[in-house]
């Protein structure tokens, strides 16, 4: 390890030369964060980036006031695309220990895999990674199978399929599974979907360039709902749930979907595509599907599913829609346990049938830009529609998934929010 500043904690205002407002004093090699008693660990995160940004390499932490919350904060703010410094963590009880290196390594994990270039991160790349770092948790208890390509529409997974023709590199579903107690055929606990949209270039509904910029990151939901399966495992998670991971490229070519186009899923709902741009709910309408048939009765999906979410609450909440009121409740209770922001949005039955098709079942969108009014609430209504009645299921749109430039707490691109929430509620509801 190279020469690290030591990193203290202090709940005191700045002395001496030190302005009393600077959350950073330095004595030697020594630095300290002040933190003010009103403010959360977003100001030790936005410290620990001042920190880096300085240049040093290396830091220990040192003091009684690292607790298990302030020593991720630190992590969190050091981590950054670029480069991410060694860190003594100070030690804490066994457990304590154990949690803080499970929630580094599945948070920095996913935001890696968000962080990733396009061109390295292809769905089958995504579908694979995925499945081998839930598997390294617990290798005697996943299996997994992926469905490629041309097999997709075999299966009747018509949205991966129709979304994803248009890229010579292959869509995937990738179906895992978690069984602690051995293999039977008793129906799993819960079901994760995620959306793994590796790229988006919006298909015949083109992004302008600064809206596709940033669209690496559209495969968001599946690496935060394969994350937080992780650390539920690395928790003692000790029921049988099952993860589906919808993988593809969004791109234009002469094989792509087009506006005008029906896909007739399993379940027999028809489906017109008016915004081929409004993908994202397309591949989850399978992944829906296919975790209904399981049994399970717990249902979340997790993606990046509009830009109306982010209108609505920013990039510091991921958006929750259920109609289940005591599941939504359950998960901001976890979601403020877990030191995450999570908010809810409407959702009733009328939003399933708010995007209206002369031609089939629905339609995936309004032909307005970004869907229209209550953009969000649209898009999970028509998710509603691929979830079996009786099923406690909750969508998350992830908002807070991913930053376009660094904030003052956070680098830019991928944050893991969201991950620490769905592991919890996956533990607290088993």
């Amino acid at each position: 390890m190279a020469e690290a500043l030591i990193v203290k904690l202090a709940d005191q205002p700045a002395s001496g030369v030190w302005n009393e407002k600077s959350n950073l004093s330095f004595d030697g090699n020594t630095a300290t964060i002040h933190l003010a008693k009103f403010l959360n660990t977003e100001q030790i995160q936005s410290a620990s980036r001042q920190l880096l940004s300085l240049g040093f390499q290396a830091f220990e932490l040192e003091g009684d006031t690292w607790d298990l919350e302030n020593q991720f904060a630190f992590a969190q703010g050091v981590f950054s695309p670029k480069f991410v410094p060694e860190v003594k963590y100070r030690a804490m009880s066994d457990e304590d220990d154990k949690e803080l290196k499970a929630l580094i390594k599945t948070s920095y994990w996913t935001r890696t895999q968000v962080n990733r270039t396009p061109e390295d991160m292809s769905p089958q790349v995504l579908a694979q990674d995925a499945a081998d770092f839930v598997a390294s948790f617990a290798p005697d208890n996943v299996s997994f199978r992926m469905v490629t390509g041309e097999e997709l529409e075999q299966e009747g997974l018509v949205g991966i399929h129709g979304v994803g023709r248009g890229s010579v590199r292959p869509p995937v579903l990738l179906e895992l599974d978690f069984q602690p107690d051995g293999w039977g055929d008793a129906a799993p606990f819960a079901a994760l979907v995620g959306k793994g949209i590796t790229f988006d270039s919006g298909g015949y509904s083109l992004k302008a360039s600064e809206s596709m910029l940033h669209m690496k990151a559209d495969m968001g939901g599946a690496a935060t709902v394969a994350g937080a399966l992780a650390l539920a495992i690395s928790r003692g998670l000790n029921k049988r749930v099952k993860l589906y991971l919808c993988c593809a490229e969004n791109l234009v070519s002469g094989h792509a979907y087009k506006l005008g186009d029906i896909l007739t899923y399993k379940n027999g709902v028809s489906v017109e595509i008016l915004n081929t741009d409004a993908e994202g709910r397309l591949v989850l309408a399978d992944g829906l599907i296919l975790a209904s048939e399981t049994g399970a009765e717990l249902i979340i999906d997790a993606a990046t599913l509009t830009g109306a979410a982010v209108t609505a609450l920013g990039d510091h909440y991921n958006a929750v829609f259920s109609f289940d009121k005591q599941l939504t409740q359950d998960i901001l209770t976890h979601s403020e346990q877990e030191s995450e922001h999570h908010w809810p949005l409407p959702l009733e039955p009328f939003h399933a049938t708010s995007t209206p098709s002369h031609y089939a079942d629905t339609a995936n969108s309004r032909p307005v830009k970004g869907g229209g009014p209550a953009g969000a609430s649209n898009a999970a209504g028509f998710l509603s529609r691929f979830v079996s009645k009786g099923r406690h299921w909750a969508h998350l749109d992830l908002a807070a998934c991913s930053n376009g430039s660094e904030t003052g707490y956070l680098s830019a691109g991928g944050t893991g929010k969201g991950i620490r929430t769905i592991a919890r509620t996956l533990l607290e509801r088993s």
